[in-house]
């Protein structure tokens, strides 16, 4: 059984008794609707069984166990770049988990709020590797695909007016007919997230080894959930969530030690620890733990590396790892905005 990460305890106190927009329509609904990717390996892709898979698809799961007791009870929709925030604004979606870019614009713009950030990526280049380009310089001139409405159409075309490099974007509405653009041979190159172009060459390409993801990232890319405006309790239950998960994960806490922990007098002073020991909000966590599978960044390290697989170039593979480590994917980092 892989390992199961603890849902946070802190809304236990107050859910029952909360009465505000989205939390009395999931509620009342028995369902969550999360809006997600169709086919980012290791955030949001279907399986051969239909079974959608991920880090943004355990959040997802997370959500709905500790909303409603009940891992399963999500129905998931399949958004593009272009109509993923539409769908939130509309309330066709209740939270959008989408691998999504934060930035200010978005935050000040959209009349939508911007969660804990769970995913620090960049805009990097996928290109074929006997084309014999080493450096996005070697793209000068190229057709590059990108996909519409994302930010990084804009950065494409920002960083090559600040660095001399006149690349010939093609713009795609769907991921899924850039992909096929791209490794049909219609694109001198393509830019993405490192982490999708990775998974996208893993999943999508007729040959891994054929291609060749560039070292160089032209952004910062912090990735989270977006819910509505004056949705507050909404809000602060994702949030709270997401903290709370990572909390048990640095306390090691897991579906086997849960009770064990929740009684234990070693655990750390910090706050979110502190509630873990509080019996009316330790209840609710522990009654989650079979059901969210939430999996952690461990567990994401151990996707990235199964989705890159031994014919991905060696720096694709060894960038999710080392980004690990150096903490770019911790979200407690100071938030940082895109170009």
């Amino acid at each position: 059984m892989k390992r199961i990460v603890i849902a946070t305890g802190l809304l236990a106190a107050w859910i029952p008794a909360a009465a505000a927009g989205t939390l009395d329509t999931v509620k009342q609904r028995g369902t969550l609707v999360c809006g997600v990717s169709a086919g980012f390996a290791g955030f949001s892709a279907p399986d051969s069984q239909g079974n959608y898979k991920g880090l943004d698809v355990d959040y997802c799961r997370a959500l709905a166990a500790g909303v409603l007791g009940d891992a399963t009870k999500v129905r998931y929709v399949s958004l593009t770049a272009q109509n993923r925030f539409t769908a939130l604004q509309s309330g066709e979606i209740d939270v959008l988990y989408r691998n999504s870019t934060q930035t200010y614009l978005r935050g000040v713009t959209l009349g939508l709020r911007q969660g804990p950030i769970n995913f620090y990526d960049g805009q990097g280049f996928v290109v074929r590797r006997d084309s014999g380009v080493k450096d996005l310089k070697g793209l000068n001139g190229a057709n590059v695909c990108v996909a519409q409405g994302t930010t990084h159409e804009v950065t494409l075309g920002d960083y090559g007016r600040a660095n001399g490099i006149e690349w010939k974007p093609l713009v795609f509405d769907r991921v899924d007919t850039m992909y096929q653009t791209f490794f049909g041979g219609r694109c001198d190159a393509m830019t993405q997230d490192a982490s999708a172009l990775a998974g996208a060459v893993a999943t999508a390409a007729p040959n891994a080894a054929d291609y060749l993801v560039l070292p160089q990232t032209i952004s910062k890319e912090p990735l989270g959930p977006f819910t509505r405006n004056g949705d507050e309790v909404w809000t602060d239950i994702i949030a709270w969530l997401h903290y709370g998960l990572v909390e048990a994960e640095e306390l090691g806490v897991t579906a086997a030690n849960a009770d064990e922990m929740a009684k234990s007098s070693n655990v750390p002073a910090t706050a979110s620890a502190r509630q873990l020991r509080r019996p009316r909000i330790a209840a609710w966590p522990r009654q989650q733990m079979d059901r969210a599978g939430h999996q952690g960044r461990r567990q994401l390290r151990r996707d990235l590396r199964a989705q890159c697989g031994p014919g991905e170039p060696a720096e694709a593979r060894a960038r999710p790892e080392r980004d690990l480590e150096q903490g770019r994917l911790d979200v407690r980092h100071p938030l940082q905005i895109s170009a």
